[in-house]
C-alpha cells in the first residue's frame, strides 16, 4: 500500500504549509500529493505550483469538478501539466451534486449522472489518445456540438499538442454502488471519500469487476496524537459539514453513504441540525465511532494497528489529509 499526501482546497485563502508538506512528503517516500477543488480554490494551479517545486513525487486531482470544465479543457490542463512535470500526472475527477452543479456552476445537474460521467471521460481519453478527432454523439457531451441554438460549424478536432502519456491514469471519485461499478469499467482508479477498513463489505459488489491493477485510492484524515477524541474533532467538523452542508435535505450522497455503512439514523440527525442551523451540534452529533473508522488518529502504537487494517483489504494508494510533519513522518515509518 502507497501513501499519498491529499492538501484538500484552501480555505480563506492559501496555506503556508502545502508546499512544505508536499517536500516533507516527498523526501519521507510518498508515492504522490494530491489537490482538490470545491468553490473557491481551483485543483490545477496549486498542483503546477507544487509541480514546479518537487522532482519525484506523482500530481493528482483528488478531485477535479466535471461540471467546472468542458471535458476537452480538462484533458488539456492533464496533458499540458503531465508535460511539464515530466510525466507525473493522474487525474481524479469527480461529478459533485445538485447543489454546487447547479448553485456554484450554473448548469443543470444532468439527470442521467452515469451517462454523464461516462461520456466525460470518454473525451477526455480521446483527447489523451489523439488518435483522431474528438467526435461523440453524446447526450450531455457531444462533440461537435449539433444542437439547435448551435450555428452547425463545429468542426472535430484533435489536440494540436501531443500528450506525453496517452494512457495517462484516470480516477474517478465515486460514492453510489451503481457508479463505483461503471468506474470499475471505465477508469483506472476509484476515490473513495469515506473508506472502512471494517466495512470493506460495503464496496465488495462494486469493485467485483475491478480490473488487475486497478487502483483503489481512499482518503483519510491522519493525525498521530495522544488524545483520540481531541485529534477526532477535525475528522467531526468534516463530517458535519459533507453530511449536513454539501447538499439538499433531500438529496445528499454524502448522507446517504454514511446510512449504507450502517448509520442512517445517525446521518439524519446531523442533517436535521446543520440544516438549522446549529452546526455545532451537528458536528457533536457524529459518531465517535464512524469518524474513528474512516481516519487514523492516536498514539503512534494505536495509529500502527489501525494502519495494519487498510493494509488488509483492496486499498492500493492511502491518501492522507495529514496536518502536520510529525503525523507524515510516524506514517511513513510505519508503512515502511
Amino acid at each position: 500500500m502507497r501513501l499519498g499526501l491529499a492538501l484538500g482546497y484552501w480555505g480563506r485563502g492559501p496555506s503556508p504549509d502545502h508546499l512544505t508538506l508536499a517536500r516533507d512528503a516527498e523526501r519521507l517516500g510518498y508515492d504522490s500529493v494530491w489537490t482538490a477543488e470545491s468553490w473557491g480554490s481551483d485543483a490545477f494551479t496549486p498542483l503546477t505550483w507544487l509541480a514546479a517545486h518537487t522532482s519525484t513525487i506523482k500530481l493528482g486531482t483528488a478531485v477535479a469538478q466535471m461540471a467546472a470544465r468542458p471535458p476537452t479543457t480538462t484533458a488539456m490542463h492533464a496533458l499540458t501539466l503531465d508535460h511539464l512535470s515530466g510525466g507525473r500526472m493522474r487525474l481524479g475527477l469527480g461529478l459533485s451534486g445538485p447543489q454546487v452543479v447547479e448553485g456554484w456552476y450554473g448548469r443543470p445537474f444532468p439527470s442521467s449522472p452515469l451517462t454523464a460521467t461516462r461520456e466525460y471521460v470518454d473525451v477526455v481519453r480521446q483527447v489523451l489518445a489523439r488518435r483522431a478527432p474528438v467526435a461523440l454523439d453524446g447526450r450531455f457531451h457531444a462533440h461537435p456540438y449539433r444542437g439547435a441554438d448551435g450555428t452547425g460549424l463545429g468542426k472535430a478536432l484533435r489536440p494540436i499538442t501531443h500528450p506525453l502519456r496517452p494512457d495517462l491514469p484516470v480516477l474517478l471519485g465515486a460514492e453510489g454502488p451503481k457508479n463505483i461499478a461503471q468506474t470499475t469499467r471505465i477508469a483506472d482508479g476509484w476515490l473513495p471519500l469515506y473508506w472502512s477498513p471494517l466495512r470493506t463489505e460495503v464496496y465488495e459488489p462494486s469493485l467485483a469487476g475491478a480490473p488487475e491493477g486497478f487502483l483503489v485510492a481512499p482518503l483519510a484524515q491522519a493525525r498521530v496524537c495522544q488524545d483520540v477524541a481531541e485529534g477526532l474533532l477535525p475528522v467531526k467538523a468534516m463530517l458535519g459539514f459533507y453530511i449536513g452542508g454539501m447538499g439538499h435535505a433531500r438529496r445528499n450522497f454524502h448522507a446517504e453513504l454514511m446510512a449504507r455503512m450502517g448509520y442512517g439514523e445517525e446521518a439524519r440527525r446531523v442533517q436535521e441540525l446543520f440544516l438549522a442551523g446549529r452546526r455545532e451540534e451537528a458536528v457533536r452529533a457524529v459518531p465517535d465511532a464512524f469518524a474513528d473508522e474512516i481516519s487514523l488518529v492516536g498514539p503512534r502504537e494505536r495509529v500502527a494497528r489501525r494502519l495494519e487494517l487498510w493494509r488488509e483489504g483492496p486499498v492500493t494508494d492511502l491518501l492522507v489529509l495529514a496536518p502536520d510533519p510529525h503525523t507524515l513522518r510516524v506514517l511513513a515509518e510505519l508503512n515502511s
